[in-house]
């Protein structure tokens, strides 16, 4: 009979029902990547293992990120993420306020040295000795270093945390920086997304729980499972890019047809994330697909990527992707010959995409997760 400080002990004192566990498991298992006897070893790690313990701090942000963690939709909103770890300090869930927060998040420090998990959502700023944001009295440059000191792991939730977002953007009057510019000797899960996906952090937090390590990572420190594909790989107007159809203005002929959108200043072609392919809200829509361009949020520098100007901007090369000719050239030939087009276009894709993948098996990946 598992004890109530495991995961499933505390959702069953929730009322939560064995059916829903398992299908928790289910598409835990299916959005890591992982087969079917993954699901049966993600429950019997929640039945048995006792929470992780969380102290999410919020520094230089918008709340977006927590505002998408507790709308994951598989099965129920946010019993299950939200019993599935301790989180024993939060300045926007928990109910303690003032001396008696802080006394929280320092009596978890004490009392699980080198196995608690630090998540950071917000950038850091650091210019003027850090006073842009003040907590109890502290800089965030020194409370991220003292509960990082003794962290297991370090999660840095969105843009924010992961490259420093748009507080960073030029000039930077606050000199804001990521988690990973300050923090050099802890293993770090980088999960950009402006926010991120909820299915994604609670895929991430599903992973370390089961297997007690990192999941695998790529270059950037970004989770292979959830990073390892462009949007535009299964954008749901993919065809059209292949046949050089473009939406050129929102209220055209293209945008009620639902044309590809690059030339209204959609970043997908160029930004790795899993919008195209679990969607959001429940697996209801994604930018994209609603009518709007991908911004390209989960890419370092998306905000100053078109140089100063607006991000609808349309960049006639696709910056990092080298297909071999720009898209307009591309777009004007494939109108003509849709299929060459296509054709062709597959071809610069199959090679890009082979580039990336020997790029990124030649760069060293860390996913250990040490005390």
């Amino acid at each position: 009979m598992p004890t109530e400080d495991t995961f499933y002990g505390h959702l069953q004192r929730r009322g939560v029902n064995r059916r829903d566990f398992l299908k928790f498991c289910t598409v835990m298992a299916a959005s890591l990547g992982l087969g079917a006897g993954a699901t049966s070893q993600i429950a019997e790690a929640l039945e048995t293992k006792k929470r992780l313990p969380v102290i999410w701090r919020h520094l230089q942000e918008c709340t977006c990120c927590t505002e998408s963690f507790i709308r994951t939709q598989h099965p129920i909103a946010a019993d299950i993420i939200l019993n599935m770890i301790s989180l024993d300090y939060d300045e926007t869930l928990m109910a303690a306020a003032g001396h008696h927060a802080e006394a929280a998040a320092q009596k978890v420090m004490e009392e699980n040295k080198g196995n608690y998990i630090l998540a950071i959502e917000g950038s850091i700023p650091t210019k003027d000795d850090g006073i842009y944001c003040v907590l109890a009295g502290r800089t965030a440059v020194d409370i991220l270093k003292e509960e990082a000191k003794n962290a297991k792991a370090i999660i840095a939730w969105g843009s924010c945390a992961t490259v420093g977002c748009v507080q960073s953007a030029n000039p930077n009057p606050t000199g804001a920086v990521a988690v990973q510019d300050i923090i050099k000797d802890k293993p770090i899960i980088n999960v950009p997304g402006c926010p991120p996906i909820a299915e994604v952090m609670a895929g991430v937090i599903t992973h370390l729980l089961t297997f007690e390590r990192l999941p695998e990572l790529d270059s950037q420190g970004r989770p292979k499972a959830f990073y390892g594909h462009r949007i535009h790989d299964k954008c749901n107007r993919r065809a059209y890019f292949d046949a050089g159809l473009f939406v050129e203005s929102f209220d055209d002929q293209g945008a009620k047809e639902g044309w590809c959108l690059y030339k209204v200043g959609c970043k997908g072609p160029n930004t790795y994330n899993s919008c195209s392919n679990l969607e959001w809200n429940g697996g209801l829509s994604y930018p994209i697909k609603s009518g709007h361009p991908c911004i390209g949020c989960s890419e370092k520098g998306f905000w100053d990527n078109t140089g100063g100007q607006s991000l609808y901007t349309h960049l006639s090369d696709v910056p990092g992707l080298k297909i071999g000719m720009n898209v307009d050239t591309f777009g004007a030939a494939a109108v003509g010959a849709a299929v060459a087009g296509a054709a062709v276009h597959a071809g610069f894709s199959a090679v890009t995409k082979k580039a990336h993948d020997k790029a990124e098996a030649e760069k060293p990946c860390k996913n250990s997760m040490g005390g």
